[in-house]
């Protein structure tokens, strides 16, 4: 009988996930029902609460996680990002090749300032999907571009995600961030060969010619400061001069320094962008609290070790088992938010990465974030796949009745395909993830 408790708790638990209930009262739940109906004891619960306190509430890393969304919101709300982006399309001129580039820059440019998926594809859907239908490309492919360059916000850090990941495996978080350099924009270089290919032979749009040097100055002077603030952000994390958490404050309080000088600051955009980072920390750390609970409870009944030998038994040896977590996030995916799919099988599967021998001469820390890196380009991919990917829903909310949910789904297709293309040079490759480090 008590074999078959962890294949019923991880089957109540995505059941419950999947009708619709909240998520970290659906992890918290099952662990309380699985501590009762299992031969743990009463006490298992002060355990829990003690986990509790030392993984979530007493760790001061996390602090920097409502620091980079406040961040985000503030560039987002006062109007600095789309500065920039109106400053990129001016720059690249009407040809179709230089809208689609200018989104991708933009979008590289948002990732790094705010690491949020949501503001930055609603921002580009606003913005950039009407002039890309204007410079000729299809709805579908328009709709693609946008929900792929805003999804780069998960990935090109100052990322939320990396955080949660570096905690969840156990690695610094400035070694995570130098690590997601490379594939940040290894992704960006394929999405490009995509738009060059795809740009050829449409008409583009007809913009007022200005001189080549003023239109360099005007692109400055809009992207300067938000550059500035990234470059001063990631620099001072990566060459270890600031923590992540205090990095994070130079963040919030640059943002706000950047905002006034273009005077686009006032109370109502301060309160606003807190408001909403208040409900957005709430949400993470109230899951990150119950997928303590539940990794706890799955280990204590033996979970863990019914995975390990479920692994060993399919053979295939460490790369074998590699490939069956990749496919196991991809497939999640489609279901989940990269959130739920973090915080329930890392717990679980990082342990077991950490215990094979690749062959490929990294060291335990190496691998770590190697593997790290390979799951946080998986999760990216999560939003994009239909039907639940967030980016999709927040594309197809922002844009209106500029495109159909299927035109949405065969958009984000190509850039699917690309983002899996990716994954699998980085697993042949790990020397674009590590590195010399």
């Amino acid at each position: 009988m008590t074999e078959w408790l962890p294949i019923a708790m991880a089957g109540l638990t995505f059941a419950g996930i999947l009708a619709g209930y909240r998520v970290a009262f659906v992890l918290a739940g099952s662990a309380a029902l699985f501590i009762l109906i299992s031969d743990l004891p009463i006490a298992f619960f002060r355990l829990i609460v003690s986990r509790i306190y030392a993984n979530v509430l007493s760790n001061w890393l996390l602090v920097a996680i409502p620091m980079f969304i406040l961040m985000g919101l503030i560039l987002e709300k006062s109007g600095v990002a789309e500065r920039a982006l109106r400053g990129a399309q001016r720059a690249m001129g009407g040809s179709a090749a230089g809208m689609g580039l200018s989104v991708l820059v933009i979008g590289v440019l948002l990732a790094a300032a705010s690491g949020i998926v949501g503001a930055s594809v609603v921002l580009l859907s606003l913005l950039a999907l009407p002039r890309l239908i204007e410079a000729g490309y299809d709805r579908p492919t328009s709709a693609g571009l946008v929900a792929a360059s805003g999804t780069l916000a998960i990935l090109i850090p100052p990322s939320v995600m990396l955080i949660v990941l570096s905690e969840q495996i156990e690695t610094s978080v400035p070694d995570m961030f130098a690590a997601a350099l490379g594939p940040g924009f290894l992704l960006v270089g394929l999405y490009a060969g995509f738009v060059a290919i795809r740009s050829r032979g449409l008409p583009g749009l007809t913009l007022e010619r200005e001189p080549l040097l003023w239109r360099l100055l005007r692109l400055l002077r809009d992207v300067a400061p938000l550059l500035a603030l990234v470059v001063s952000v990631l620099g001072s994390i990566i060459v270890g001069l600031a923590t992540p958490t205090e990095a994070s404050g130079l963040g919030a309080i640059g943002a706000i320094v950047v905002a006034a000088l273009y005077r686009k600051l006032s109370m109502g955009v301060v309160m606003a962008a807190a408001r909403e980072t208040v409900v957005a920390t709430s949400m993470v750390l109230l899951v990150m609290i119950g997928a303590t609970c539940f990794s706890a409870v799955f280990r204590g009944i033996g979970g863990d070790g019914m995975i390990r030998d479920g692994l060993a038994a399919l053979g295939g040896g460490p790369w074998g088992v590699l490939a069956l977590v990749m496919l196991a996030v991809f497939l999640l995916g489609f279901m989940l938010d990269w959130l739920e799919i973090t915080l329930i099988l890392l717990p679980i599967f990082a342990p077991v990465i950490a215990g094979l021998d690749f062959g490929i001469g990294l060291t335990p820390g190496q691998q770590m974030v190697w593997f790290g890196i390979l799951v946080a380009v998986n999760l990216q991919t999560s939003f994009l796949t239909p039907p639940f990917g967030f980016s999709l829903f927040y594309l197809r909310g922002a844009a209106g009745d500029r495109v159909r949910m299927m035109e949405v789904y065969r958009g984000v297709v190509p850039f699917i395909v690309l983002q899996v293309i990716g994954l699998v040079l980085l697993i042949a490759f790990p020397w674009l993830v590590v590195g010399g480090r």
